[in-house]
């Protein structure tokens, strides 16, 4: 009987231990935090670790669209190349859905402080909409859509 009690014991740790893993498994504010600050870092390359390879669907505030994070990571490149230092912050309004156990859509909104090298600053709220899909343990954008309301 003591083994028996032993063995339920371990069974129900085992399961209650391997649901919370589950549960923080899932992408996070947090997780947002780190893929704004690595693009305040301005270290695209450092973004790889965040985004998808192969042909996925981006929209940024320009040009319109990339069909990959290769194009993506140039373009960008290009348009920051403009500015000497930036700022994120993702919001509170961070929201999650939940797709399936190896894909989550998202949207937040996203404060932004940008200096250009002639020392304009612009400010402003971003619009940020996103799929992210489990690939190989990490949580990856496979979708993205960033937008500025129209002035």
């Amino acid at each position: 009987m003591q083994r028996i009690r032993v063995a339920g014991s371990l069974l129900v740790l085992c399961l209650v231990l391997s649901l919370g893993a589950f549960a923080q498994n899932a992408p996070d504010k947090a997780y947002l935090d780190k893929i704004w600050a690595g693009w305040q870092s301005a270290n695209v390359e450092g973004q790889n670790q965040f985004y998808a390879q192969g042909p996925h669907v981006f929209f940024d505030i320009a040009p319109l669209k990339y069909g990959s994070w290769e194009e993506y990571k140039k373009g960008v490149v290009a348009v920051l190349g403009d500015y000497s230092s930036a700022k994120f912050h993702v919001n509170d309004d961070a929201q999650f859905h939940k797709v399936s156990n190896s894909a989550y859509g998202g949207t937040s909104t996203v404060d932004f402080e940008m200096t250009k090298k002639d020392g304009k600053v612009e400010k402003g709220t971003m619009r940020w909409t996103f799929v992210m899909e489990k690939q190989n343990g990490k949580w990856l954008i496979v979708h993205e859509h960033v937008s500025v309301p129209m002035a």
